[in-house]
């Protein structure tokens, strides 16, 4: 199977301010895109993994018998086509509370801004690159962050927020205030 760019369900500029026109293009078009193209050039060579779907090829990646160089493309590429494709689509313009979702961070967290202190604090600890994420593992709510590209689906851990704390994902307009990037996304995030 070849993997195409999802189509971005919003305009470039659509979550200025909180997310400039000119990062949403380089982040989508050139990252995104990246991510794509080695993950298919690594899949020309297992013809064994054309038919299966990627969330099932990386929540198995450990059992599939690749080269340790080869699962790393994968963990790293196959990796960054899912959390990017996951990404774009927790944002928006506009809000659709998800009140059953917030009533299970209110009951797991204690309250919407208890949440949103864990989430912001993991993300500016994660050191270097990678994401941050509200996961359901065996019917419980985690926040956790992840190394580069690795996903949820690694652990066997379902994704329902996360958040990109890649430079690429904010450096031209926050440079490098990674806290200032993490307060402004809650007002792109769809959910609440």
């Amino acid at each position: 199977m070849k993997y195409t760019l999802p189509q971005l369900p919003f305009a470039y500029n659509a979550l200025e301010p909180f997310i400039d026109a000119r990062t949403m293009e380089i982040h989508y078009t050139k990252h995104h895109q990246a991510y794509i193209n080695n993950l298919n050039a690594l899949l020309e060579k297992y013809s064994k993994l054309a038919d299966r779907k990627l969330e099932e090829i990386m929540s198995s990646l450990d059992s599939l018998g690749l080269a340790e160089k080869d699962k790393n493309v994968l963990r790293n590429h196959g990796g960054g086509h899912l959390n990017h494709s996951f990404f774009w689509t927790i944002m928006s313009p506009k809000k659709h509370t998800d009140e059953r979702l917030v009533s299970e961070i209110k009951k797991e967290f204690s309250s919407i801004d208890e949440f949103k202190a864990l989430f912001k604090q993991t993300a500016i600890t994660r050191f270097g690159s990678g994401w941050v994420w509200l996961v359901r593992a065996k019917n419980k709510l985690q926040v956790y962050s992840t190394p580069n590209q690795d996903s949820p689906l690694l652990q066997g851990h379902h994704p329902i927020i996360g958040l990109d704390v890649w430079e690429h994902a904010y450096y031209l307009k926050y440079q490098n205030k990674r806290d200032e990037y993490i307060d402004n996304w809650w007002n792109v995030l769809k959910f609440f």
